[in-house]
């Protein structure tokens, strides 16, 4: 926030009366979304209502509760409490609170607000404040937070970050290592405490699932169409039954597998209709080209999940031809392997700078490669074009990407799940 709204809020004496203003305030704010934006009302209803003026200069959440500071709604309209608990509401339904990682606080928190203030500004959900720049940019629509994070990183530094605009709200850090030993608060009255919550990583892993319930239900309450386009598509993937990523390759491989007729030699048991009829000839070698993102943003343990997968393919079938590489914005050590040649233990992973997919349509076109199918294992997060769509049939198998919505603009689009690990 600007120093002048801060001192602006300094300046309110918090009285029994303002309190109870305020509270009534977010109240009948939570009325309003119930009866204009019913899915983010439903949410509302759900979230505790806690003052935390001692701790909390604006607004927060942890996916429980929402924090207020009662100085900061004092200044707000309706319309505009609206747009903040809304706000709130977003930063749980995006899960915000756990997908930092180890990027830096302050911007990530920044790519954060643009995600949300877009949705909110774009749907019309409230009215955004008056008195504070939020973040906020269409330029950056139907973009992720870890996208929008890698642009603003690349691009400002901390004063012209300041120019942009201001954080509307408090991002309380659920990450495990900055965690106090404090205690949550509790769910009786409304004030909220003098410092901010902190939980143990299991009732972190309840508060995540009852955001998802709470989801649920409120999308069912709102009905189709009355929630954002983005909502929609997640309320989809928790609720639509989902193909194992690997029965999904497995069946684009498959693919690959020519089930053509052929005039062979008829059985001794169709001799006597005088006539020689086509069988089918299985032609059971699979043939494919598989390459491996190997950009800065992928770990050595996501090589290795790759790699681990590929000799699943080899051993899947009797006869195959593979030809395998790396890439980053170049290609790295490509080898063939088949039948008789699979040690892929000794093959070596190369890589390491930025990433450019079109790096391998470039490579199968130059070196005359056209294969049955092209599978490539990869993060998500790509530069700039997926690749040529034309050029031939592409499965992108997606590893560790936050948005499980993500889709390819062409070929087939699958997002690995590690079945070994707890929902």
């Amino acid at each position: 926030m600007t120093t002048d709204v801060l001192e602006q809020q300094e300046q309110i004496e918090i009285t029994d009366e303002l309190r109870a203003e305020v509270l009534d305030r977010i109240v009948v704010a939570r009325v309003g979304l119930l009866l204009r934006h019913p899915f983010f009302g439903n949410m509302a209803t759900r979230l505790i209502i806690k003052e935390a003026s001692d701790w909390c200069p604006t607004a927060a959440t942890d996916g429980r509760h929402l924090f207020y500071s009662v100085p900061f709604f004092a200044k707000m309209t309706n319309k505009e409490v609206e747009f903040v608990i809304a706000h709130e509401i977003l930063h749980c339904v995006y899960d915000h609170m756990t997908r930092r990682e180890d990027r830096d606080p302050q911007i990530h928190n920044i790519a954060a607000d643009y995600i949300v203030n877009n949705t909110l500004v774009r749907d019309s959900i409230g009215t955004k404040p008056k008195d504070i720049p939020i973040f906020q940019d269409f330029k950056y629509d139907n973009w992720t937070s870890e996208a929008v994070y890698d642009d603003i990183f690349q691009k400002y530094d901390e004063e012209e970050l300041k120019q942009l605009g201001q954080l509307l709200d408090e991002h309380i850090d659920w990450d495990k290592e900055n965690q106090k030993q404090g205690k949550a608060p509790s769910s009786k009255g409304s004030k909220g405490g003098t410092e901010k919550p902190s939980y143990s990583k299991e009732e972190l892993k309840k508060i995540r699932d009852e955001i998802k319930d709470s989801m649920l239900q409120s999308a069912q309450a709102a009905g189709a169409g009355n929630m954002p386009k983005e909502i929609e598509r997640m309320i989809k993937e928790l609720t639509e039954p989902k193909m194992n990523w690997r029965e999904l390759l497995q069946q684009q491989i498959q693919s690959t597998i020519r089930n053509d007729y052929t005039f062979t030699r008829p059985s001794r048991k169709a001799w006597h209709t005088s006539a020689i009829l086509p069988g089918l000839n299985f032609d059971e070698t699979i043939d494919l080209c598989i390459a491996i993102d190997m950009s800065g943003s992928i770990s050595n343990k996501q090589a290795q999940i790759f790699l681990s997968e590929i000799k699943g393919i080899m051993d899947q079938y009797q006869d195959y031809k593979i030809k395998l590489w790396c890439f980053d914005t170049e290609i790295y050590n490509e080898q063939d392997f088949d039948a008789g040649n699979d040690d892929l233990l000794s093959y070596k992973v190369d890589g390491g700078g930025g990433t450019d997919f079109m790096a391998n349509w470039n490579y199968m076109k130059d070196n005359d490669i056209q294969p049955k199918k092209f599978i490539m294992f990869t993060d998500g997060y790509t530069w700039d074009t997926w690749g040529d769509e034309d050029y031939c049939d592409t499965v992108f198998v997606i590893h560790s990407h936050h948005d499980k919505n993500l889709e390819a603009p062409f070929g087939v689009t699958t997002h690995y799940e590690d079945e070994t690990k707890s929902a």
